[in-house]
């Protein structure tokens, strides 16, 4: 074999293909961007930093991002783009160099009632086609293991129209996977009569406790009383078999009350049609009181809780049903599959051992796989998502994430920064949203937002390395090397909640008494049993504030001072002083713009084309009509104060004219919380994980309860507002308030005057208490994985 030499020795000149090593920004004025233009080095890992709110999003996702994803669609025909998102383009006068973007954020998953981690991911599928080989007995094809597939079964004539129409006798059949009783959901609703009715009493009495149903004048209760079925003189225990199943379960049948024609039908279907139908974020607080106390879910007895009919569950491998599999923790199944040696289906072996694989890699072994997706963090969720990922043969793509050191310890961070580490050496390009130390320590090139939040934002900061950042004095240079200090001296607790043999999840019979009175952290690897031992046994009732990181519900017209309830004031205060009906002043009443209903923008949808959203001409997207802005309180109109920042709207509503003690005690709140950067009038969809959690914390603030529940409260929170969230927290508990925090900043845990840690491993390796004691006790003992992060952190 022979090859041909190569004469000329004069340097080749670059080819022009590799001029095309960086993404170009020009331009950026997406959402409070000013201008921002940079260039990001495509192969490399970059970790954008910034306070809340400084524009690291707005930049990297809504503008990166999304360009990359809306080029992407529109490679597709017409008639495909009909089917997806539309996407409008950012608003950035040049983009180039992009690539392909794949967006790993922390969205929750759907929390749809059959999805699992399993349906989430490509697991199960790949189970069901396993069993659907090699199960024994063969009950049928994969959808047979599907607890999401109905078995159907039908019979009859079907007309086919072709030349000579003719009727054709057919039958169709397919055998499904799913519980008939459950419906595939794992659980049954119950209803807890004794919530209906006190049944010492007769209907005349008043025995049904149904909010807004009277004994006396209300149709509802009359229907039952005047219908003939029951006795409404005699008490509810002592009503026959007959007579309880007619007033509990009767069918609709027409009856005559005072002479009018009603309906009447049995209390449960009637309980189910006027309340459980309904959406239960949409009811008024006290029914959405009584819903939650009327209804119980309990395991379903006939499936067990697996969701599967009794054929899929009866099918085995070995002794193994497809019930038993998703119900092993991943790490487990995995060494399972191992063990399975049949070539006739050596790819999908192979293909699955991949994917398990995956789960133990990312550190979410413990989970398994019929565990409901709605129920995973919002870390956890980012990392499932990743799995899919990690095995990609793709190179030169732009990966995006959304701190994806979200719910993990100290301990697991360093895994996480050799995955990102690991797509980057792929030769991918790595785009990571970021505010841990151990994380942007890894980055080769690192962006720095600011100065500040909000309209003080939306600059680029700094460009360069770590060392670089360190001495550049930005804000986020200034405190990345900052460490809590353990405190001196701790508060004792008042009092304490004694949990006793908890065991939802992996807890293994814990008992532990919760210190009252004192700041309180609940600290442990991921999966160790944190969130199992604090949401599942801590009651919830009037006294219990928890906050979590589940989304807040609510449209593009919903923003910050329509959900904490400070427009009340603020409407109430605008109508006092200009003699007018306060509903004039909402946007989403009668004070509206007429062309754009009060959103402010009036939206053309173009079908497979991005929509367009334009400002409205008439109110120049000010929300309001004409005449509602000529009345003014405190030299300002509505849409004025609606696009105040917080901080600017607690100085006008804390003095001089205008002021206003109501709205100044939530504006307060707001900034108390670090939300001090946002608008009044600021859409809710366009706020952060984070920036949303501390809405809720500061709409909660105003309630009576005594006891916090904060999971994981620094979640999205830069370096230089942890301290601002240590104040927070100390403030609550000096004003007689328990605070319990799920958390695994070392801050935090400095700070604490108590830590409860659970572990040692995940899973069922967790579940166990294996620390209680003073953070300072912690730190000397070394005894567990967090006690030793804490004392490097700490510098002990």
């Amino acid at each position: 074999m022979s090859s041909a030499k190569r004469t000329d020795t004069s340097p080749a000149a670059p080819h022009p293909a590799d001029g095309h090593d960086m993404i170009r920004v020009h331009g950026a004025r997406e959402n409070n961007l000013k201008d921002v233009s940079i260039e990001i080095p495509k192969r490399r890992l970059t970790v954008f930093t910034g306070v809340s709110g400084s524009g690291k999003s707005s930049l990297v996702f809504n503008t990166i991002a999304a360009e990359s994803q809306r080029l992407i669609n529109e490679t597709y025909s017409a008639f495909v783009q009909g089917f997806m998102p539309t996407l409008a383009r950012p608003e950035v006068d040049v983009l180039d160099g992009l690539t392909t973007a794949i967006i790993v954020d922390q969205q929750r998953m759907g929390a749809d009632p059959r999805s699992t981690v399993g349906t989430a991911t490509d697991a199960n599928a790949m189970l069901r086609i396993l069993f659907s080989r090699l199960g024994d007995p063969h009950i049928g094809p994969p959808s047979a293991y599907s607890f999401n597939t109905a078995s159907v079964r039908a019979s009859g004539a079907i007309t086919v129209e072709r030349g000579n129409k003719k009727a054709v006798k057919a039958t169709y059949e397919r055998t499904g996977g799913m519980c008939t009783h459950c419906e595939g959901r794992g659980k049954v609703s119950d209803i807890d009569l004794s919530q209906l009715y006190d049944d010492s009493k007769s209907l005349a009495e008043g025995a049904l406790t149904i909010p807004g149903w009277k004994s006396d004048s209300q149709w509802t209760v009359q229907v039952y009383a005047q219908s003939g079925f029951v006795d409404p003189d005699k008490p509810i225990r002592e009503y026959t078999e007959k007579e309880l199943r007619d007033f509990l379960y009767g069918e609709p049948v027409k009856v005559k009350v005072n002479g009018v024609n009603l309906t009447y039908e049995g209390l449960i279907p009637k309980i189910q049609k006027s309340f459980l139908s309904k959406d239960k974020e949409a009811m008024q607080p006290h029914i959405r009181a009584f819903v939650e106390r009327a209804v119980t879910f309990t395991t379903c007895p006939e499936c067990d809780g697996t969701r599967l009919s009794e054929g899929a569950r009866s099918s085995r491998i070995g002794k193994i049903s497809i019930a038993d599999a998703c119900a092993m923790e991943i790490r487990d199944l995995a060494e399972w599959v191992r063990t399975l040696d049949e070539p006739s289906v050596a790819p999908l072996l192979t293909a699955l051992r991949d994917t398990l694989d995956s789960f133990v890699e990312i550190g979410l072994g413990y989970l398994s796989l019929d565990r409901p997706a709605g129920t995973l963090s919002g870390g956890e969720a980012q990392r499932v998502k990743m799995i899919r990922h990690l095995g990609s043969s793709l190179t030169d793509t732009t990966y995006v994430f959304d701190e994806p050191t979200i719910g993990l310890h100290p301990h697991d961070i360093q895994r996480m920064n050799d995955l990102l580490l690991r797509l980057r050496d792929k030769g991918n390009t790595v785009l990571v949203v970021e505010h841990k130390p151990e994380a942007i320590a890894i980055a080769d090139h690192i962006v720095d937002l600011g100065p500040g939040a909000g309209t003080a934002g939306g600059t680029v900061c700094f460009e360069g390395t770590v060392e670089d950042l360190r001495s550049a004095g930005t804000v986020t240079g200034r405190h990345l090397d900052d460490r809590s200090s353990l405190k001196e001296t701790v508060r004792k607790p008042t009092a304490s909640l004694e949990i006793r043999g908890a065991h939802t999840h992996n807890l293994q019979d814990v008992d532990v008494d919760i210190p009252l009175g004192v700041l309180c952290v609940v600290t442990g690897v991921a999966g160790s049993g944190k969130s199992s031992l604090i949401h599942g046994s801590v009651p919830a009732g009037a006294d219990v504030v928890a906050v979590d990181q589940s989304p807040i519900k609510g449209s593009r017209r919903s923003n910050p001072a329509t959900y904490t309830g400070l427009l009340d004031p603020i409407r109430k205060a605008f109508a006092k002083a200009n003699g007018v009906k306060p509903a004039l002043f909402s946007a989403n009443s009668e004070g509206a713009c007429p062309t754009c209903n009060g959103a402010g923008v009036i939206y053309t949808d173009l079908a497979m084309m991005a929509g367009v959203a334009a400002p409205c001409e008439d109110c120049e997207g000010k929300r309001f009509q004409p005449s509602v802005l000529e009345y003014r309180f405190g030299g300002r109109d509505i849409s004025e104060v609606l696009g105040m920042s917080v901080a600017r709207a607690e100085e006008f509503f804390g003095t001089g004219e205008a002021r206003t003690p109501a709205a100044h005690k939530i504006l307060q709140r707001l900034t108390d919380v670090g939300l001090g950067y946002l608008t009044l009038g600021q859409p809710l969809t366009t706020l952060s994980g984070g920036e949303r959690q501390r809405l809720k914390l500061a709409t909660h603030m105003g309630e009576k309860g005594g006891v916090y529940v904060l999971d994981e409260p620094t979640t999205g929170l830069h370096l230089a507002d942890v301290e601002q969230l240590l104040g927070l927290l100390d403030r609550l508990v000096d004003a007689g308030k328990s605070v319990i925090v799920i958390e695994h900043h070392q801050a935090v845990m400095a700070h604490a005057d108590w830590i409860i840690d659970l572990g040692p491993g995940a899973g069922h390796d967790g579940g166990r208490i294996v620390f209680e004691g003073t953070p300072a006790d912690l730190v000397a003992d070394r005894s567990t994985l967090t006690g030793e992060h804490l004392a490097a952190y700490v510098g002990a």
